[in-house]
């Protein structure tokens, strides 16, 4: 069933008039629930770690786990979203310009406890911030486009800690009725994906089919979140 997407192309400049227009249903103005029942999963009774999170938009999630202790790395291509998660959140914050990653802006609040990168995701990588403790891609793998999927799966891999906790997020639909985005990610391919080099556990598969879906023409729609962790090293 990968075949109906396989060809489907969002162009980063489609992503940034989604914004500029205010097309953003994707956006959740509330904590996202996954995150909220599956906290102690990806936390696992470690305390200030560093969250990753592709593709980061505006996310709310973002300062609840800052306010929690944690920090927070994002890369989002959209500058208008990076502004409007700090001033939505009334956060005083910096930019600057980053040599080492041409084009890119860095954006951060005054306690540094968010750090938010405004460039392609696909530019960034582990030199330019290290790697984390914890991902939290709620909206990321099944918005970039299919056919990068295996180049995804091997930054996330070269992000990822030795001691990462993965919370992914994705979509089971039939993908005859709907083009994407966001798009149909099947169980199969996330374990072809992360399965060789770390263990992969369905915590949790949910009925997700809203007015919004139905209006996509979608008759039913499954949300099912994984844990992905490196499997041990010897």
């Amino acid at each position: 069933m990968l075949e109906q997407q396989a060809d489907r192309i969002m162009q980063l400049s489609e992503w940034e008039e989604r914004w500029q227009e205010n097309k953003i249903g994707f956006h959740q103005p509330e904590i996202h629930r996954m995150l909220q029942i599956n906290y102690n999963a990806v936390v696992n009774r470690r305390s200030s770690v560093r969250f990753f999170f592709p593709l980061c938009g505006k996310a709310v999630d973002m300062k609840w786990l800052a306010d929690l202790g944690h920090s927070v790395v994002g890369v989002e291509i959209s500058e208008m979203a990076i502004r409007q998660f700090f001033q939505e959140n009334n956060m005083t914050y910096s930019e600057e310009s980053l040599p080492s990653l041409p084009g890119a802006t860095l954006f951060q609040n005054s306690e540094k406890n968010i750090s938010l990168y405004q460039c392609d995701l696909f530019s960034f990588s582990s030199s330019v911030a290290g790697q984390f403790g914890a991902i939290w891609d709620r909206g990321s793998l099944v918005a970039i486009n299919p056919k990068d999927r295996e180049r995804y799966a091997a930054l996330i891999l070269s992000l990822m800690g030795g001691d990462c906790r993965y919370l992914l997020d994705t979509l089971l639909y039939n993908p005859d009725l709907y083009k994407g985005p966001p798009f149909f990610v099947p169980d199969k391919q996330v374990q072809s994906l992360f399965g060789s080099s770390c263990n992969v556990e369905l915590l949790q598969s949910v009925d997700a089919l809203t007015d919004r879906q139905r209006a996509w023409g979608l008759d039913s729609l499954t949300e099912n979140v994984h844990l992905i962790t490196p499997k041990a090293t010897n």
